[in-house]
């Protein structure tokens, strides 16, 4: 299923996707595909196809996770998404 992550950050953009970059080794067994867009310097987008919740959320709320969401005043609004057919 895909989802929409919305994040918000007082870090730039460039270190919110310096994150992303590193733990992609942590989330790849999960996320099929991925796309990030930037919204501004404290802001993204990013569209994941995602196979394995629960993995994603754990992943998600570890503490390495938490602790740079703190540092960060990183917020994640995630969104499931279907594809809509007519």
């Amino acid at each position: 299923m895909n989802i929409c992550i919305h994040s918000t950050y007082t870090c730039s953009f460039d270190d919110f996707l310096a994150m992303v970059e590193k733990t992609r080794p942590q989330w790849a067994p999960f996320v099929e595909s991925h796309h990030i867009a930037k919204i501004d310097d404290h802001s993204s987008i990013m569209i994941m196809q995602v196979t394995d919740f629960e993995a994603m959320g754990e992943m998600m709320s570890s503490d390495e996770m938490k602790a740079w969401d703190a540092e960060n005043g990183c917020v994640d609004v995630i969104y499931g998404m279907e594809e809509i057919t007519g």
